[in-house]
């Protein structure tokens, strides 16, 4: 029933608001992952990002691609709670939690366990439209469990402007999204988070037309 539901979620909600209303077109789809387990992480600009990032995959990959999201917000009441969980397919994180007393990261990790192509948002919440914030260190963690896990950066421009934080309804902004090579885990924790976060600096310039 799950699998279904997404599948309906994908076609009656993703597809008609990002492809229809929007727009996209992507650099380097072919970079995506066809299989699990991978990691894809992404700037979080919008409400849109998760629906522009589940038309990249075909249908029939929909039930193997699990986004993880923070569980303060999206199970703050039960109907949010069951939406979020059975239908958008969501892996609550608890934001600031303790990986000693209860690892935030248990429900990622499991999905990779699974074969799942799980989805992450390093910048921990919605930043300012069209602007990069600092990358937070969860991913690292995640990564020292899952070494040969890729890790494919994609970079979405265009969807701070269509409904950036604040708005509730989207505005018709055409989007460009960019995927880079994957990336594998360093043991070097701040040498990884920052040559993400160049990357992802990369695929802005990229994006945006200036020169490299």
């Amino acid at each position: 029933m799950n699998r279904l539901l997404r599948l309906l979620f994908v076609i009656l909600v993703a597809y008609p608001v990002v492809l229809a209303w929007l727009g996209v077109s992507v650099v380097n789809r072919k970079r995506l992952p066809h299989k699990g387990p991978a990691i894809i992480i992404a700037n979080h600009n919008s409400h849109l990002d998760l629906l522009t990032l589940l038309t990249l995959f075909p249908l029939s990959m929909v039930h193997n691609v699990q986004p993880a999201a923070a569980a303060d917000y999206f199970l703050k009441n039960r109907f949010l709670a069951w939406f979020a969980t059975r239908v958008v397919g969501i892996i609550p994180v608890i934001r600031g939690g303790n990986a000693q007393q209860n690892d935030p990261l248990a429900g990622c990790a499991q999905a990779l366990q699974q074969g799942k192509i799980l989805i992450l948002f390093p910048e921990g919440t919605r930043g300012e439209p069209e602007r990069l914030s600092e990358f937070k260190s969860g991913l690292w963690f995640l990564c020292q469990k899952f070494p040969d896990v890729p890790v494919m950066p994609v970079f979405m421009h265009g969807l701070g402007r269509a409904m950036g934080k604040g708005q509730w309804i989207p505005v018709p902004f055409f989007i460009d999204v960019h995927v880079d090579e994957p990336v594998y885990c360093r043991s070097d924790k701040a040498a990884f988070i920052s040559d993400i976060q160049q990357r992802f600096e990369s695929l802005q310039n990229s994006a945006l037309g200036r020169e490299q």
